[in-house]
């Protein structure tokens, strides 16, 4: 028997639906394999880059432990992230409800909130999903950031707002009071 160390792992989606897996993993175990074992519990393929991140109450990114190594001997980096092959996972915890986030596929930003919620003692040394809850969306059902950029308004420095709307604000980007008989006798090569 080894301790094992349960936690709550949410995916923070659109649905109304409150959608997390309680999954209890040893805690020697390194951070791909409790990687793995989230993707197979949310029924996703696993096949893209992804990185856990070091979290406070706030749900803060802290510290990342990346799938791959992603410094290419970067020596201006403060401080090089670990790799989730090579980071064990109570090296980690400092926190009795320590967290942790997952971003998943970086052009989707599928993201997982993480939080262990207890310790228990474990028969096998593989992750155990504990508890389902929620029907998680498909992982095709997101658009890629950049579709949705081109989508809402023609192109990566678009505002996405249409000449009525106003930003957050209250501010309409396009009320300056200016048409294009305004601009008319203007050429910019005179200048």
């Amino acid at each position: 028997m080894e301790q094992g160390l349960k936690f709550r792992v949410l995916l923070d989606s659109e649905s109304k639906e409150e959608v997390f897996r309680d999954i209890l993993v040893p805690e020697d175990q390194n951070f791909e394999v409790f990687y793995h074992s989230i993707m197979k519990a949310f029924s996703f393929s696993g096949d893209q880059m992804a990185s856990f991140y070091v979290s406070n109450d706030q749900w803060d990114k802290g510290h990342e432990i990346s799938l791959m190594d992603m410094s290419y001997d970067d020596d201006s980096v403060d401080e090089l992230c670990n790799v989730m092959q090579k980071a064990i996972i109570k090296d980690f915890v400092s926190e009795s409800d320590q967290k942790f986030i997952l971003v998943y596929d970086f052009m989707k930003m599928w993201i997982f909130l993480i939080e262990l919620i207890g310790r228990e003692l474990m028969e096998e040394s593989v992750p155990k999903t504990m508890l389902n809850v929620g029907t998680p969306p498909l992982e095709s059902s997101k658009q890629d950031l950049e579709e949705d950029m081109f989508r809402s308004g023609g192109g990566a420095l678009s505002s996405g707002l249409d000449e009525d709307d106003e930003d957050d604000y209250g501010f309409n980007d396009y009320g300056d009071d200016y048409d294009d008989e305004d601009l008319s006798g203007y050429n910019e090569y005179e200048y």
